[in-house]
């Protein structure tokens, strides 16, 4: 495999509505650092009215200002407070509440629709499902949902559900048995929007795993959820106590670890037959890209070729290209 990019190499600048960018996901210098390993072997509401699937409507009251990240208020059904897991108790948006009713991963407790979309096609078959899921459905004013929305947009739908259940990390290392795994992990990336787009690459890519820093990093938040058009609902997500530690864990089982970032050794492109080896493909922070441990915890460092005049692609865009360039060349595409 030969080394080198040739251009400018992209990193993963955040979008964090600041207008702010780092360089979080490629790169151009060299690193192999750390220890390389030769070759792996291939191994609530407490009272209701209407039953379930019934569907309500609750009055108004004043509009508010709506917040933004977080999981749901206390008091609202699954609320636990801070915290503490990967969060998605609150979701918000038409696709997002959609893929939560049909991926039938976790209880979905209700479901609030403003009380204009009743009888419209646009929510039409929501209600159809959490008919059939027998989930409650309530027709609230549209000020008293956004005023519970975290989102900028929930699109006059919000559901509260259990919350995200963690994949054990063991799992994931050891895959399904039928393909090599291919886990991502991302190091300090703190934007939910960023975080939504990447998960929902990674879905699409058939990654079979999601690592999350259990600090320093975005959990599941309701912009996360609705960023990812409900791809959160199908991707298998572990919270690691640290990355660099965890990914010493992972090259003793044999995973090679992959860095997008700034002073890459090697082009994306000339990944070759180290995509079919079990990877993870490690996405640096917006701003900062990877620490200094992580660096040093990769097997590469791997960067996309700029040839235009901007430097660097969004975390978020480079981990789409990354992540499908994986899966092209594990399907054997040319």
């Amino acid at each position: 495999m030969s080394n080198g990019s040739s251009g400018r190499s992209s990193s993963g600048r955040g979008s964090s509505g600041r207008g702010s960018s780092g360089r979080g996901s490629s790169g151009r210098g060299s690193s192999d650092r750390g220890s390389s390993q030769g070759r792996p072997d291939r191994r609530g509401r407490s009272s209701r009215s209407g039953g379930a699937g019934g569907q309500q409507r609750s009055g108004g009251g004043r509009s508010g200002g709506k917040r933004t990240g977080g999981g749901p208020r206390a008091g609202r059904p699954g609320s636990a407070g801070a915290a503490k897991g990967l969060g998605g108790r609150q979701v918000e948006g038409r696709q997002a509440v959609r893929e939560l009713l049909i991926a039938e991963r976790r209880k979905v407790q209700e479901i609030w629709i403003a009380a204009e979309l009743e009888g419209d096609d646009g929510v039409g078959d929501i209600v159809e499902i959490a008919a059939a899921r027998r989930t409650p459905v309530l027709y609230v004013a549209r000020a008293k949902l956004e005023r519970e929305a975290r989102s900028e947009a929930p699109q006059g739908v919000l559901a509260y559900a259990e919350e995200l259940a963690e994949a054990d990390l063991g799992s994931l290392i050891r895959g399904d048995g039928r393909s090599a795994p291919f886990l991502v992990a991302v190091d300090g990336v703190t934007d939910p929007g960023n975080l939504g787009a990447i998960i929902r690459s990674c879905d699409g890519a058939g990654v079979s795993g999601v690592l999350l820093p259990r600090h320093r990093s975005v959990h599941v938040t309701p912009t996360v959820a609705k960023a990812s058009a409900g791809a959160v609902e199908h991707v298998s997500m572990a919270l690691i106590p640290g990355l660099p530690s965890t990914l010493k864990q992972l090259k003793e089982h044999g995973i090679w670890i992959v860095g997008l970032d700034d002073g890459a050794d090697r082009d994306l492109y000339n990944l070759d037959d180290l995509a079919d080896e079990p990877i993870c493909l490690v996405l640096g922070a917006e701003g900062a890209g990877l620490s200094k441990l992580v660096r040093e915890r990769c097997d590469s460092i791997v960067s996309i070729p700029m040839l235009g005049g901007v430097s660097s692609l969004n975390v978020s865009a480079a981990a789409a290209l990354a992540t499908y360039e994986i899966a092209r060349l594990r399907r054997g595409v040319k």
